[in-house]
């Protein structure tokens, strides 16, 4: 792994775990699954945009367009929908710690579903990963004013995201990356605008923090992040790419606590010490071998 590949896979890392303060962001001041679907609505138009200027097309493969609906619903309508909706009364620290342990849902299933090739370093991950997961709830749960509601969200949103993950593996071959992308999230939108049609009132408080945090929200996380991603995993492969995602854990609390002033005791550090190290030995029991 070269340099280059190194800087691509910590930019990724922090602009992922960034997303979670910026959605904490925008539900304080508007309705989340309104601010979404207008997220996607604008993100995906200008995927669009980008993917037709470097010439990619429209038809897509049977495999892509499962892909796109999938990832779609999964990944942008529920997984997203629900953490913007948890986020309300969950803290982003505690949101990004969940949802960092979807490579280590992604891991098990695989392993217990699929009968793929675990190992004894990536049943260890399993393991400490896991671990980590209790020591942060077990502390979190027995605070005062936890709202279980939206930690179950979260874990549901991690769930979602995990089911599209397996079910979509290998559809972005084939081309046409962007184009998907975009598409993916104007499924999103749409399914999102019903929900907030149906759920949400219009009340939304103009301030300069909402307009900062979901233009970053929009523009970074949203098609950087992607961009960076799959110039990644073109770079060096799908495997090693995701490596980067042991650092999730710590850029989630770490952003959190410096913008929005979440406090974090002991177990918590402790605990994505833990997750960290976890997903850190799944992915390196998947790595190929030379």
């Amino acid at each position: 792994m070269d340099l280059r590949a190194i800087a691509m896979g910590l930019a990724f890392a922090i602009m992922w775990s960034s997303a979670f303060t910026s959605a904490r962001m925008i539900v304080m001041d508007a309705p989340p699954l309104t601010a979404l679907a207008l997220r996607f609505l604008i993100s995906g138009l200008i995927g669009i945009a980008i993917a037709l200027a470097l010439g990619q097309s429209w038809r897509l493969t049977r495999r892509q367009w499962r892909a796109t609906m999938v990832f779609g619903i999964c990944q942008n309508t529920l997984y997203l929908g629900l953490n913007f909706v948890a986020m309300q009364t969950v803290q982003a620290s505690l949101a990004a710690i969940i949802a960092s342990t979807m490579p280590l849902l992604v891991a098990f299933a695989g392993w217990v579903i699929f009968r793929e090739r675990l190992g004894v370093l990536g049943i260890i991950g399993l393991i400490i990963g896991v671990t980590g997961v209790v020591i942060i709830m077990s502390a979190r749960l027995t605070a005062v004013g936890i709202d279980l509601t939206g930690v179950a969200l979260c874990g549901l949103g991690a769930l979602a995201l995990t089911f599209a993950t397996l079910a979509v593996r290998g559809a972005s071959s084939g081309g046409n990356v962007l184009m998907i992308v975009g598409l993916q999230m104007l499924v999103g939108s749409a399914a999102l605008a019903v929900a907030a049609v149906i759920f949400e009132d219009w009340q939304i408080n103009w301030t300069w923090r909402l307009v900062g945090a979901f233009s970053y929200t929009t523009l970074i996380p949203g098609l950087a992040a992607t961009w960076v991603w799959f110039k990644l995993v073109n770079r060096i492969g799908t495997v090693r790419a995701a490596t980067f995602h042991f650092l999730n854990p710590f850029l989630g609390v770490a952003i959190a606590a410096l913008l929005l002033g979440e406090v974090l005791g002991a177990r918590d550090i402790i605990g994505v010490v833990v997750i960290a190290a976890g997903i850190l030995a799944v992915q390196l029991s998947r790595q190929p071998s030379r």
